[in-house]
């Protein structure tokens, strides 16, 4: 998969950020996550939809292993259609909006959260929009 966006923000990004992808998804294979990292390299939010399986996969990695994955069957997304999600945070929680419909709620796994400082986008679908914002 190919890094589509990368962005750092010292400060950290959990709560109160937003990130918004607009793409297409293009192809039938589930090419397509996003991950928030921690200051030493732990995945503390992995997000990835599988178009094979019509589900949305939330989990984390920390200490070098994988935790338990939180699935969703709600599934918006159409391959070859256009997409839209949004993933933000609050003090409990990472929210997952996919079509404008919530699709997972992920409790926070990794702490503090003031070390949640970098998101990486991959993806070999055209993206048409990453966008990453404070929200109010």
């Amino acid at each position: 998969m190919a890094l589509q966006f990368e962005a750092f923000c010292a400060e950290g990004l959990a709560p109160g950020w937003s990130l918004l992808v607009q793409g297409h998804s293009d192809c039938e294979e589930d090419k397509f996550e996003i991950n928030f990292l921690s200051e030493a390299g732990d995945i503390a939010f992995h997000i990835k939809p599988r178009f094979s399986s019509a589900t949305m996969v939330g989990n984390a990695f920390q200490g070098g292993r994988w935790g338990q994955e939180d699935v969703s069957c709600t599934f918006p997304l159409v391959l070859g259609e256009p997409f839209e999600m949004e993933v933000s945070s609050d003090a409990q929680h990472f929210h997952v909006h996919a079509q404008e419909h919530k699709v997972l709620q992920f409790t926070h796994r990794h702490w503090p959260l003031a070390a949640i400082t970098r998101v990486q986008v991959l993806s070999d679908h055209r993206l048409a929009r990453v966008e990453l914002a404070r929200r109010a």
